[in-house]
């Protein structure tokens, strides 16, 4: 290494620990670019982090458009904060297909939360991968929490495969539905369902009450009819509203009780192993195919498969298997 990416590393991880917010966010952004030379960086920077992180509470959330994500993460945010401790957020944006960059800009939809003092909002653009959360978004968690920081929520785009990533990122899930009742649980998959440590119905205020309260209801319900796990943790369902603070409290009281049940079962220290783990395998996937992407090799001999797949003249499996083969003929 050079001395003056050593000398680079060691401010910026100087800086994180100590809590600069402009070094941490150029930290991030080193973490979260593609070039060759920031990600050497980047790996040697979480690397001589990596003893500093694992003190924070991490949170996802996920819930369909509409639900009101982030004016829930504003009102759960600041009394994560008025209870003296530091926040932060990392919100996965959808991705402009024309720049790269987040279209929704978190931060003007948490106008509060972003102007205090103890949160930290950091908005990541997908970048088109899937799963609802970015490539990169593991490291940048490392960097906050070295950071110092108390509690982090990650929100992620929309419902679907983002639970499944974000699940392997945090220690708890939770899932915010709209009122809706029989209507809502229809329309999301088991799957989801069960994957939440928590589920909070949001809008709870004039008339969608009983329809909330209802919603709660049904979802208990549902809830019941699943295995329990073996962290000995029995997700709940609340109800809230974020504009009136209505079982705000209750939602964070929930988190601490789940965190703490997890911590106590050891389930944490296992479910945290098990994600680091699969994040390494995930990032061998992705380094193998951006690697046979840009294989000369590879690429003189892929429009000609992609063509006889266009044509139905060879399966994609056949022309999968014979790119892989000639791959690694010249490894």
């Amino acid at each position: 290494m050079k001395k003056s990416e050593d000398k680079k590393i060691t401010e910026l991880a100087n800086g994180v620990l100590i809590g600069d917010r402009r070094k941490l966010a150029r930290a991030i952004t080193v973490a979260e670019s593609t070039r060759a030379d920031d990600r050497n960086l980047a790996e040697n920077l979480i690397s001589k982090l990596l003893p500093h992180t694992g003190g924070s509470v991490r949170i996802g959330i996920s819930g369909v458009p509409g639900v009101g994500k982030s004016t829930f993460i504003e009102a759960l945010g600041l009394h994560i904060i008025g209870m003296g401790k530091t926040l932060s957020v990392l919100a996965i944006d959808p991705s402009s297909p024309n720049t790269g960059g987040s279209i929704m800009g978190d931060k003007t939809r948490m106008p509060e939360l972003s102007r205090n003092k103890n949160a930290f909002i950091r908005p990541t653009p997908s970048a088109g991968t899937l799963g609802g959360i970015a490539r990169y978004t593991r490291e940048v968690l490392l960097l906050v929490e070295a950071a110092g920081v108390d509690v982090i929520l990650v929100e992620t785009v929309g419902v679907g495969q983002s639970e499944f990533a974000v699940a392997n990122l945090v220690d708890m899930f939770i899932l915010l539905v709209a009122p809706g009742g029989g209507d809502d649980l229809q329309g999301i998959k088991k799957g989801i369902v069960e994957l939440a440590d928590l589920i909070i119905v949001t809008k709870t205020d004039g008339d969608l009450t009983p329809a909330a309260e209802r919603a709660q209801a049904d979802y208990s319900t549902a809830l019941n009819l699943f295995k329990p796990t073996n962290s000995g943790w029995k997700p709940k369902v609340i109800s809230c509203s974020a504009h009136t603070g209505r079982g705000i409290p209750e939602s964070w009281d929930a988190i601490q009780s789940c965190y703490d049940t997890l911590y106590s079962s050891g389930s944490l220290l296992m479910r945290r192993k098990e994600q680091a783990k699969k994040e390494m395998w995930c990032e061998i996937s992705e380094n193998i195919l951006e690697d046979i992407k840009s294989d000369k090799n590879v690429t003189s001999i892929l429009p000609e498969l992609e063509s006889m797949v266009e044509k139905g003249t060879m399966s994609p499996t056949e022309a999968a298997r014979n790119l892989l083969l000639k791959y690694k003929k010249n490894a």
